[in-house]
């Protein structure tokens, strides 16, 4: 059993957590599940999910310009968490959410 796909996810800063809404290979479509880590559950596994991604703004704007913008340009690698969360579960197979009908 192991994460299928990544429906959404959800980082709140504030808390220090990631919402995360997936498929497992047992699931329907019609199924999905909804769980809510902590980013430093990620960390102590040796994940890094969170990303700076300002590639795009490289050419309009100057190194030394980038700590005026905010937060919103922090991305996460799908195939980073999928990774993350499938060992994730390994290890807590009692934490995986019960699968809810959309």
């Amino acid at each position: 059993m192991e994460i299928q796909e990544i429906v959404s996810y959800y980082i709140y800063e504030d808390s220090n957590t990631i919402e995360v809404s997936f498929r497992l290979s047992i699931d329907s479509e019609d199924e999905m599940r909804t769980d809510i880590i902590s980013l430093n559950e990620a960390t102590d596994f040796g994940f890094d999910l969170i990303q700076e991604n300002y590639d795009f703004l490289t050419e309009y704007v100057e190194d030394d310009e980038f700590d005026d913008f905010d937060d919103e340009f922090k991305s996460v690698d799908e195939d980073v968490l999928i990774n993350f969360m499938n060992e994730y579960y390994i290890v807590h197979p009692n934490r995986i959410p019960k699968s809810e009908f959309i």
